[in-house]
């Protein structure tokens, strides 16, 4: 497969991204009120803009590899999870959270000078598009958390930090779903179980992510119709099947086809990548993950004969054993050095992510929430028409045109 259709499959993709707590956009069906817009960054926010993409397919490619049939996941979710996770770490702790983000080791301040950038340009792209990120500690009230690292995630990342009685195992819960469910409009009410909470815990990490748009091209309803899906195993059943015909993005290869579907004004978009032949979602991943700098922009436009189902998809997942395999294994062992947080020691005692996408004739709506859990450590111290029929499995992503970051991504597989 030759790099050049990646490169320019890739372009199509990009960010999803982080606005504040309350943050989100109007909705306008004026496109002279609601002009295209980008994200501006500097040259060293762009190259992180790459190595974030990096982390997004790695990310994507074990999920990938770990899971049977549909899922969905957010990837700038986890970043921003990480990003709070790595402010409260040092040495090779910090190091190898660094690595997994793409990044190289020291580069702490940089990436949160990033993650501003993003919080405070992404939510008014698209008027169209209302886009919410929201960060927030709940902390432990016997423990304190540095004036520093507390200060870091209030500037940085607008997160909202707050002390709660772990001795209250259900107390804490319901706090804690609330705040998910208000944040996610409900779709993603509950995260946590009483089990979870104890007086060992330090804190939990939360990210939160909403995104609603309609399609730029919305689909014609009385074109849905039950048509039939093929798994991998090569197992039939019955779909509701969404079509149109339009001048849309596209570009293909032996190994799969690809459409962009835009959203409002454009500043965000959905890719869709079908495997062909015998390819599966599994090669199609790793084929993206092997470019390392995804870039999608120029996929030039043909006329498309476009099938697609209309799907929703909840999927939790604990990723402790996938990040540590990343290669930050030291955070959730009791070695750990998260000494900028507290003084209290401390190690990543789980991370996990649920998230919620549906996809219809009008657009798309979609949540996730990612949650670490620290414990407190007591062991130490052009052309012609073309057909795209999404009859079998295939891989999607929600991105940011301009930048390229993956705001969400999934496969469906039929059910």
């Amino acid at each position: 497969m030759k790099a050049k259709y990646y490169l320019s499959l890739l372009a199509a993709v990009t960010l999803l991204a982080a606005a504040s707590a309350c943050s989100g956009s109007l909705h306008t069906d004026d496109p002279e009120d609601n002009p295209y817009r980008e994200v501006e960054l500097s040259l060293k926010g762009r190259q992180y803009v790459s190595k974030g993409s990096h982390f997004s397919l790695d990310y994507l490619d074990r999920i990938n590899a770990s899971e049977k049939g549909s899922y969905v996941v957010s990837p700038l979710s986890m970043q921003f999870l990480l990003g709070m996770i790595l402010s409260g770490a040092k040495g090779t702790t910090a190091d190898q959270i660094c690595q997994v983000l793409g990044y190289g080791a020291g580069e702490t301040s940089d990436v949160n000078e990033f993650c501003r950038s993003l919080l405070q340009q992404l939510p008014a792209l698209d008027k169209a598009t209302t886009l919410k990120i929201a960060n927030a500690i709940a902390v432990n009230k016997d423990v304190s958390l540095l004036d520093s690292y507390k200060k870091t995630v209030t500037n940085y990342y607008e997160a909202q930090v707050s002390a709660m009685d772990f001795g209250d195992a259900k107390g804490t819960v319901k706090k804690i779903n609330n705040w998910c469910s208000d944040h996610t409009e409900g779709l993603i009410p509950k995260v946590l179980e009483e089990d979870q909470v104890s007086p060992d815990m330090l804190a939990f990490l939360m990210n939160a992510l909403y995104f609603k748009s309609k399609w730029s091209n919305p689909f014609d309803k009385s074109n849905t119709d039950e048509e039939s899906f093929t798994d991998e195993a090569g197992k039939a059943s019955k779909v509701k099947m969404m079509h149109q015909s339009a001048q849309l993005p596209y570009t293909e290869n032996d190994q799969y086809q690809a459409v962009r579907l835009g959203y409002g004004n454009g500043a965000y978009a959905m890719l869709i990548l079908l495997p062909r032949g015998k390819n599966t979602v599994s090669d199609v991943v790793k084929a993206l993950k092997a470019i390392g700098d995804p870039n999608l922009v120029s996929m030039p436009e043909r006329q498309v004969d476009l099938a697609l189902p209309r799907f929703e998809t909840k999927f939790h997942i604990e990723l402790s054993e996938i990040l540590a395999a990343m290669g930050m294994p030291l955070a959730f062992s009791p070695a750990a050095d998260f000494s900028a947080m507290s003084k209290v020691p401390a190690y990543l005692d789980f991370v996990q992510q649920d998230a919620v996408i549906k996809v219809d004739e009008e657009g798309s709506e979609a949540a996730a929430i990612s949650i670490g859990g620290m414990r407190k450590n007591t062991s130490i111290g052009g052309e012609g028409p073309v057909s795209f029929h999404a009859d079998h499995p295939f891989l999607y992503l929600i991105a940011e045109t301009s930048t390229g970051a993956i705001l969400f991504a999934g496969r469906y597989s039929g059910k």
